[in-house]
């Protein structure tokens, strides 16, 4: 399961290709799935025929039912709900194992690792000849160098991304500056000399992908977009990503939108521009994106900022109900309580010793509501 249909595309088209000689039936599910394609693929999925769906959100919906699921993969998992990745739970009699992949660890997730009711892996190195990208923080005053850095990049061949903050896909003021914003890099970048792809929720599926192609096949040096191209874009020769207005986007957003820029063998750069007053909030985001490009480390800071969400709830960051505990610093006495309360359930697993009343007497309370803390 994957966020954007561009991604779930982009998945079903490499495990294609990887299985293309192997007697395994691949399917791909979205939203834009038609009548008797999509029926074809519920039938195949209710009797077992099909062994690999591929899909967005559309996996998840009743009418999906499967034969037997047995391995569920999330694909950037934090821009999933809790209650959406519950449903994949309610996929089969046995739940499947769930994998969960993403590279910004969400604070909830992050509480959990602590907590110990997952296990994980951490990629913590770079794919083969790329190199890690470099982050500057510029103000509005410097716009000019910037975009005559953009012209210097583009002139060796490369391409760039110069990206919107859109906060709602339908708000009728972020679009007028996307438009507008649009029209200003027009006059820092004029055809003939320079093309322009943009690409933006309130286009239909067919004209982005259109733009979207145009610029993968380096027709258009630059693109303009909203945060549409946060997950899923994979263009190597862009080498440079200039985000406007910075301080509007959060931690894990600016995190990913970077990881659209140093796919290939060439340096990278990404550009974080804001305009002149900004909060504290923000400048520390700003900072500890120009200091790391380790997704661990951006989601510790993001914890600390924002608090680690209600690990039994739904909530995905703000303020856990400890009174006095601070997950962050207090990693050691948590791991100290996860030893202890392991060592419990070796010595005594039904809970009859007396010393372990009170924990009984809580999980009896919160018999029959629905686990949300199991589900990653």
């Amino acid at each position: 399961m994957a966020p954007t249909e561009i991604l779930a595309q982009q998945h079903f088209n490499s495990i294609c290709s990887v299985l293309k000689d192997m007697p395994v039936c691949v399917k791909l599910l979205t939203g834009s799935s038609k009548g008797k394609q999509r029926k074809e693929v519920l039938n195949m999925c209710e009797d077992g025929s099909l062994h690999i769906l591929i899909g967005t959100h559309a996996v998840i919906e009743d009418k999906v039912q499967f034969k037997n699921l047995g391995f569920a993969v999330i694909d950037e998992q934090h821009k999933f709900g809790v209650a959406q990745r519950a449903q994949l739970w309610k996929k089969n009699s046995i739940p499947p194992h769930v994998l969960v992949m993403t590279a910004t660890p969400i604070p909830r997730t992050l509480a959990l690792t602590a907590y110990g009711d997952l296990d994980y892996s951490v990629l913590d190195e770079l794919p083969p000849g790329r190199q890690p990208v470099v982050t500057l923080h510029r103000s509005e005053s410097n716009r000019p160098q910037v975009m005559d850095f953009v012209k210097e990049e583009i002139a060796k061949g490369r391409q760039a991304y110069i990206v919107y903050p859109l906060i709602e896909e339908s708000s009728k003021v972020d679009y007028e500056n996307l438009q507008k914003g649009y029209e200003e890099v027009k006059s820092f970048f004029p055809e003939p000399k320079y093309w322009i792809s943009m690409v933006h929720g309130r286009q239909d599926a067919a004209t982005k992908e259109t733009n979207m192609q145009r610029f993968v096949k380096a027709d258009t040096q630059i693109m303009v977009s909203t945060t549409v191209i946060e997950v899923g874009v994979n263009v190597p020769n862009a080498s440079v990503m200039v985000i406007e207005s910075a301080e509007k986007f959060g931690l894990s957003q600016l995190h990913q939108l970077r990881g659209r820029v140093g796919r290939g063998a060439e340096k990278s750069f990404c550009i974080l521009l804001t305009g002149p007053k900004i909060s504290n909030d923000a400048r520390e985001r700003l900072k500890i994106m120009t200091a790391t490009n380790d997704g661990f480390k951006i989601a510790e800071k993001d914890l600390e900022i924002r608090g680690p969400g209600n690990i039994e709830g739904t909530q995905q960051s703000g303020v856990l109900n400890f009174r006095l505990a601070n997950i962050v610093h207090d990693k050691a006495m948590l791991e100290a309580a996860r030893a202890a309360a392991e060592e419990i359930l070796e010595t005594d697993p039904e809970l009859e010793k007396e010393v372990n009343f009170p924990v009984k007497s809580w999980l009896r309370q919160q018999k029959g509501k629905t686990t949300w803390s199991k589900i990653s």
